[in-house]
């Protein structure tokens, strides 16, 4: 018997579990008899060119000045679990690539940069990390490109993490993107930069061609969401409740895409009012407005924003209708605006003065509408105190290190693509408003391409009048 067995206990019992990487025996076994699974690297058609494109016009805008972009790495849940890893927008506008702990490196040289992307290897059978590391052991996350075939992929130079170091240290004050590690700004000096910030997010306020397209695909998989999401409805009265129509979406644009582009709304009820209803946790009333705000992120990562308000039961309430109707009234004003020359904010003016009124209008307003879109009033703004449009692009608000004369008080290009989103919040404990309106929150949101003499609505696939609306959800809840 063996002097490690005691008597009506395991093998070994009472001692310490054995570190497999301390094992010759074991790495000698683990090291032999594998063979060689194709790997393909995952690369979206049309990506390396227009990421190759993308690194040029940020040479033009930075000039001589090296830079620094990361990947970045997924933060920690809790305990030793991480969240699901989403690469950093800029890394992924400048590569194309969606490697966790990548950093591309853009060195000035003659009249551009040359471009080096560092990557982890991937740990291979003979290495201890391959059943060792959790985040790179091919035991652990699947077979995975090695650093060649990444090179060969994107067209882009291709040198393993552990080079950067190095690297970086022969730099002098590159500048720094938000995304690369606070250690590595520190240990090599590199500079912080709102100017490479503002700068990249400048730039991706115009889309070219290739990012149109993905745009186009994420609202395109988003408005088969919604009719998704629809057909659930009648189990989600039944008592499923909002998480299961959460759910039909999420599932969805994962299964369609990256997954959803945001964390997805879904307010029935008292909760629709609620700006960011990502809880979902209440039950789906059948005689209140449903509001759903979802957007499917493509594989690309670029990402939809549509809002539609439904009625559940196929037919809004005479109020629920006029609160609807005053919000289209609003949406159709401000998309009126979205054309090129326009400067950006005159959308959002257009709607607010289209709220005002119709709230003066209701009686709802102790002041006169001039003074309620006066900068000193805003009182309608009680019923929507937030903006009503965005950029939209890698982030579902896009572009956000830009600056106010570069973004707000920009005339609109053709090339923008952003939202029109305006909507009427009554919070059901709200008691400057009548009862009968307590507890309704309405909101439209559209994608809007600028175009050479005006604008495509990209998501105009949904209907957006309480009668197109209400003939919409019929179809879909009475085929459930």
């Amino acid at each position: 018997m063996s002097t490690h067995h005691t008597p009506g206990r395991p093998p070994y019992a009472g001692t310490r579990a054995p570190r497999l990487a301390a094992s010759d025996a074991f790495n000698a076994h683990m090291a032999r008899g594998w063979g060689a699974p194709d790997v393909v690297v995952p690369v979206i058609p049309g990506a390396p060119e227009a990421a190759a494109d993308h690194r040029r016009r940020l040479s033009e805008r930075i000039g001589a000045r090296d830079a620094v972009v990361s990947a970045g790495r997924a933060p920690l849940r809790n305990g030793d679990a991480m969240y699901g890893f989403r690469a950093d927008s800029d890394f992924v506008w400048l590569t194309g690539v969606q490697a966790e702990d990548g950093v591309l490196v853009l060195r000035a040289s003659g009249g551009g940069h040359d471009a080096t992307l560092y990557l982890p290897p991937p740990a291979k059978p003979g290495e201890s990390d391959f059943f060792g590391n959790a985040a790179y052991g091919e035991l652990w996350v699947g077979p995975s490109p090695d650093l060649a075939a990444w090179a060969e992929a994107f067209g882009i130079a291709v040198e393993p993490r552990a080079a950067l170091d190095g690297v970086l240290d022969t730099l002098d004050g590159a500048l720094a993107s938000p995304s690369v590690d606070d250690d590595l700004v520190r240990r090599f000096g590199l500079k912080p930069s709102e100017d490479l910030a503002r700068a990249l997010s400048d730039l991706r306020m115009i889309k070219d061609d290739w990012e149109i397209g993905q745009l186009r695909e994420a609202i395109d998989h988003t408005v088969t969401g919604f009719d998704a999401v629809a057909r659930e409805v009648p189990r989600a009265i039944g008592g499923l409740g909002e998480r299961w129509l959460q759910g039909t979406f999420d599932r969805h644009a994962r299964t369609f895409g990256n997954g959803p582009g945001y964390s997805t709304i879904v307010g029935s009820g008292p909760h629709a009012p609620t700006l960011h209803w990502v809880r979902c946790d209440g039950p789906v009333l059948p005689d209140m407005p449903l509001l759903l705000d979802m957007g499917v992120e493509a594989n690309s990562l670029y990402t939809a924003d549509v809002t539609r308000t439904i009625p559940p039961s196929g037919t809004f309430s005479p109020v629920q209708r006029q609160v609807h109707d005053l919000v289209e009234k609003s949406h159709r004003a401000g998309m009126a605006q979205i054309r090129p020359g326009v400067e950006y904010l005159d959308f959002h003016f257009a709607s607010m003065e289209v709220i005002a009124q119709g709230l003066h209008d209701w009686g709802l307003l102790d002041v006169s509408v001039d003074e309620a879109l006066s900068p000193g009033g805003q009182q309608h703004r009680r019923w929507l105190v937030c903006g009503i449009g965005h950029h939209l692009g890698l982030d579902v608000h896009d572009c956000a290190h830009s600056d106010y004369p570069t973004y707000q008080a920009a005339p609109l290009a053709p090339g923008v693509v952003m939202t029109v989103e305006p909507g009427l919040y009554f919070h059901a404990h709200d008691e400057t408003v009548p009862p009968e309106l307590r507890g309704i929150g309405v909101r439209l949101e559209d994608d809007l391409l600028v175009t050479a003499d005006g604008a495509e609505v990209l998501s105009d696939a949904l209907p957006i009048d309480a009668a197109g609306i209400e003939r919409w959800t019929t179809e879909r809840i009475g085929d459930a």
